[in-house]
């Protein structure tokens, strides 16, 4: 059959990204308590097209895609990228995959147990040569409570939920769940999907024995980053949704350790 795709093009227009977004498909990942744990992504995977190609073959992605779904380590999700621009004879290589991974987490005090999904995304890119770059992107939700108001208040604190993203470059394996768990540890507490009155009261109490700015979350995040494990490079946001204000507070911190 005719290979459109493989004609020549003259217009002389070179394309920086050609491929799929925005597919759906099961992956399995892996997860510190049971090994791995499936879940659902949504997947972005592109290369880059010379100017004298037509067009490239978006049925390979899907192809190669489907032969790494079940085992998309971190460690993985390079090699994919790799095979893909092999396959597709391009110089560069892109993809992203985003997915909600999952935790059982136990009540501080009664300990029942809920599951609590984290949204997370792997984003890579691998070039003709060897030069790769690999992200991973947690978001961890969290409470906060107001310093400001406990201080000056005579009954109590204002509190709210937030999020804190934490994006990694980082060239050697982790566990997502360490990171969840520093991230819940610089906050005025972490949530929980299942709480009895009893841990509503710990939890409630925690959060005021622990008041926290958006500008201290951020803070003690990237000091526990750095004492995690060496990071090439990371960024650390959080958002406060106030809970008294008709505008969320926002704070951003970055390290760089690569120049």
């Amino acid at each position: 059959m005719i290979d459109i795709q493989s004609e020549a093009d003259h217009r002389d227009v070179p394309l920086q990204k050609v491929g799929i977004k925005g597919l759906e498909y099961p992956i399995k990942v892996l997860d510190k308590a049971n090994k791995t744990q499936t879940t659902s992504a949504v997947v972005d995977l592109f290369v880059n097209l010379p100017q004298h190609f037509k067009g490239t073959h978006m049925s390979r992605f899907i192809e190669i895609f489907h032969k790494y779904h079940s085992d998309l380590s971190m460690r993985q999700f390079l090699v994919l990228l790799e095979e893909i621009r092999c396959r597709l004879e391009a110089e560069r290589a892109f993809g992203s995959i985003g997915f909600p991974f999952f935790v059982e987490k136990s009540a501080p005090v009664s300990g029942q147990k809920g599951m609590m999904a984290y949204r997370c995304t792997y984003e890579g890119q691998v070039s003709l040569g060897g030069e790769s770059h690999f992200l991973v992107s947690i978001e961890v939700p969290v409470t906060t409570l107001c310093p400001c108001s406990k201080a000056i208040s005579q009954y109590g604190a204002h509190n709210q939920r937030g999020t804190v993203v934490v994006k990694l470059e980082s060239t050697g394996f982790f566990w997502i769940e360490d990171v969840i768990a520093l991230v819940e540890g610089a906050a005025s507490s972490g949530l929980y999907s299942v709480l009895k009155r009893s841990d509503e009261k710990f939890v409630t109490e925690t959060a005021y024995e622990n008041p926290r700015f958006v500008e201290d979350v951020v803070r003690e995040v990237y000091l526990a980053l750095q004492g995690f494990r060496s990071f090439r490079w990371f960024s650390v946001e959080a958002e406060n949704y106030e809970s008294i204000h008709n505008h969320n507070a926002y704070a951003y911190a970055e390290f760089d350790g690569r120049r």
